[in-house]
């Protein structure tokens, strides 16, 4: 293996960076030195407790600065990385040591003989598994080998894409709330202390509160707390002048959505597109959103190779995953060829630049007819009197499935549902016109903070 195997690189900048503050958990700052003793020592503790390569650790902690050094400690052993989850099953833990706060606490009190921590990490034994929320089916777990983590960009700044570039200098302080085993909140970490920046907590992460309390200059936002964020900035504007970028993820958000979130909270949007088993594809500026209008309707230019075929984006990058932890069958159908298939409908425009089409797999089945969530949610948003669109599929006695809208009006504004049923048939088809239109002052969000389609369900009106 290489010198730099994952996660020499952090090890390393820990290592050198003195009283540099790394972590911030209200008062308690933590610097680069000390963080890097109690990697050094925690990870002391896990080789006595038998892990290392090839033994999984799985992580039950809340975001802290021993929870961060947990982490990285449990990849400098070279284990099988991952965090808790109570829905996960005794075949899916597959007998890893699970590591909770009062263990943390055990293993943090081994000396530290004060040795730089060499990465022990083997490259095709898998480093991290991620779960995925399950909104599906059964979680399925996504394996990062350590090659793969190890060829990543993000801990280089001569290798990072230009969007990642601009990113970077606004990562002064970065606001981490939820999971370090979420790979989003893990890597844009990652990227600001690779930056120069401070990982801040917020163990409260409703925005603006925890943006204004803790001065943060960076977070990572869902499209449906972007959309309460400017709601409540339009109601009662705060001040969020320290603020330098908000990362979007979870699902693409509509031109008009994008322009009246610059508009409100200024040039601080960028705009993701990424998957759990890929990591960051592509990703839009606000610099290019505000100076070409034409990219708002897009990710960005990809930042990895890209493949449309028959409609469905497919993605190569040697940091992606390699396969789904204990299912064959689902890995043989997503990791194909040395590509992963992204289940994502998209195109590329003339200039490079990736538009996302709609989910592959985001169907509703009328008359045995496919119907594609994403047109007929984009048709719906184009109304002026529309804020947020969704759609489901339900039972239908006469169709199979029927298609079902959601809408959260503009303010002031009062959807017209037959107008809106109109606009559907005019811009996609009829077979696509919802069969009700509700409309609701909120969209539910599911714990991942995306919408909760199962939850919307339950609220429509009756036909």
């Amino acid at each position: 293996m290489p010198a730099d195997v994952w996660p020499q690189p952090i090890l390393d900048l820990l290592a050198t960076g003195e009283d540099r503050p790394v972590f911030e958990d209200g008062p308690v700052v933590t610097t680069a030195s000390e963080m890097a003793g109690l990697i050094r020592r925690i990870a002391a503790g896990l080789r006595s407790s038998g892990a290392g390569p090839g033994v999984g650790v799985t992580l039950d902690l809340p975001v802290t600065a021993a929870a961060f050094a947990a982490t990285m400690a449990a990849f400098a052993v070279g284990a099988r990385v991952s965090g808790w989850r109570a829905d996960l099953s005794p075949a899916q833990l597959s007998g890893s040591l699970i590591v909770d706060s009062a263990q943390l606490a055990s293993l943090a009190e081994h000396p530290d003989n004060g040795l730089p921590l060499v990465a022990a990490g083997r490259a095709e034994d898998p480093a991290r598994i991620t779960w995925t929320s399950g909104s599906t089916g059964t979680p399925k777990g996504v394996v990062q080998t350590y090659a793969a983590m190890s060829a990543a960009w993000v801990p280089y700044p001569d290798r990072w894409p230009p969007a990642i570039a601009e990113l970077a200098t606004r990562m002064q302080r970065y606001l981490v709330f939820g999971s370090l085993a979420s790979q989003v909140m893990l890597e844009y970490g990652v990227l600001a202390l690779a930056a120069g920046g401070t990982l801040v907590v917020a163990p409260r992460p409703v925005f603006p509160d925890a943006l204004v309390e803790h001065q943060a200059t960076a977070s990572v936002i869902t499209v449906g707390k972007l959309h309460q964020l400017i709601r409540d900035q339009r109601a009662n504007p705060v001040d969020l002048r320290h603020l330098g970028a908000l990362m979007v993820s979870g699902s693409p958000l509509a031109p008009g959505r994008l322009a009246e979130a610059l508009d409100v909270l200024g040039p601080v949007i960028f705009h993701g597109y990424g998957q759990t088993e890929t990591s960051m594809i592509a990703m839009v500026t606000p610099a290019e959103m505000l100076t070409n209008p034409a990219t708002l309707a897009t990710v960005g230019r990809p930042a990895v190779d890209v493949s449309i075929r028959d409609g469905e984006v497919y993605v190569r990058t040697p940091t992606q995953a390699s396969s789904y932890w204990q299912d064959p069958d689902e890995s043989a159908e997503v990791f194909v060829d040395g590509w992963v298939r992204t289940r994502d409908l998209g195109e590329l425009d003339a200039d490079g630049y990736l538009r996302l089409l709609g989910r592959a797999r985001d169907v509703i089945i009328v008359n045995a007819q496919l119907v594609h969530a994403g047109p007929v949610e984009r048709a719906l948003a184009a109304d002026a009197t529309v804020g947020e669109a969704y759609v489901v599929g339900c039972p239908d006695e006469m169709t199979g499935e029927a298609v079902h809208a959601f809408v959260v009006p503009v303010a002031g504004r009062t959807p017209d549902p037959d107008m809106l049923r109109k606009l559907v048939a005019a811009q996609v088809n009829d077979l696509a016109v919802p069969r009700t239109v509700t409309v609701v002052d909120r969209v539910p969000l599911a714990p991942s903070g995306k919408p909760d389609k199962s939850r919307l369900a339950q609220l429509r009106d009756d036909p």
